[in-house]
């Protein structure tokens, strides 16, 4: 595996002093050497100095912030510089630039299906930036793709692990652990990116629901479960309410109830209680038991 070496060269500015002085130096020498009586190896000389002159120019090169240059002479890697500026390098070195910004894309729609086998459409948005210019540069044949492809496949993955919705508790899902599922997708990502030298900052699931064909049976499905949690807890509060009424009465010595009128004031409270609708009210104008 090809780690990165940083190397520092040559300041720039200095090097551009050097270069204006020595191209001047040589068409100074040229025009001497041409005046009579000319020196036909001088001009030779000077004319030989002037196109190492120009040949060095090629070697300067600018290096932005958060950007990296790789550089490569026939084939082999030499360094990375990651220094801002005017540089000045071997005019043989190749210099591929390389970002080091904080970049981010979103997924595509992806069709899979979960835990459970339902079908579902997932996407996500990744945050990343390269870190290793010589892993991006020579371990991947294009990291961009590579970072694209590899974030598919990893949510993809992480989609079969969790179902949509949790219907068992402290069971994980995607639509109840958005914050876990969020950092599960971000460590598997950086685990399939590491080899090309790219850090995931962070991974988020931007776009989640049921695929069409399912979506309305599974609208219902959790309307219905909707409704029984909510009659859930209506039932509870009742039978509450139901004992409570019970316990004042006999604690303030009210009313003395045998067993069937206890179950039928249980019954009339939960119906009064637990109904959709407004208990019309009856006046019993006569005993109890009548």
């Amino acid at each position: 595996m090809i780690r990165e070496i940083e190397c520092r060269p040559m300041q720039g500015w200095l090097m551009l002093i050097i270069q204006i002085l020595v191209l001047a130096v040589s068409i100074f020498g040229f025009v001497t050497a041409v005046r009579p009586p000319a020196d036909p190896w001088m001009v030779i000389v000077w004319v030989l100095v002037w196109a190492v002159n120009f040949l060095m120019w090629a070697g300067f090169f600018i290096v932005n912030p958060n950007e990296a240059k790789v550089l490569q002479i026939f084939g082999k890697y030499v360094g990375t510089v990651k220094t801002p500026g005017l540089r000045w390098a071997n005019p043989f070195y190749s210099k591929r630039r390389i970002s080091q910004r904080i970049r981010n894309f979103e997924t595509a729609r992806l069709k899979v299906n979960d835990s459970e086998g339902n079908p579902i459409e997932i996407a996500a948005v990744v945050v990343w930036k390269v870190v290793e210019t010589a892993e991006a540069c020579f371990e991947v044949d294009d990291y961009n793709n590579y970072v694209h492809v590899q974030s598919e496949a990893a949510l993809r993955n992480l989609s079969t692990r969790y179902a949509y919705d949790s219907h068992v508790e402290n069971q994980m899902s995607l639509r109840g652990n958005t914050s876990e599922v969020a950092a599960h997708l971000k460590t598997e990502i950086q685990d399939r990116l590491s080899k090309a030298g790219v850090e995931t900052i962070e991974a988020r699931i931007s776009h989640l629901a049921y695929a069409p064909e399912i979506a309305a049976a599974m609208l219902q499905r959790q309307q219905a479960s909707a409704i029984v949690a909510a009659r859930t807890k209506i039932v509870e509060g009742a039978v509450g309410m139901v004992e409570m009424a019970l316990e004042r009465l006999n604690q303030k010595d009210i009313v003395h109830l045998d067993e069937d009128r206890k179950a039928a004031m249980v019954s009339n409270l939960l119906v009064v209680l637990c109904g959709d609708r407004a208990a019309q009210p009856v006046v019993n104008t006569g005993s109890i038991y009548q």
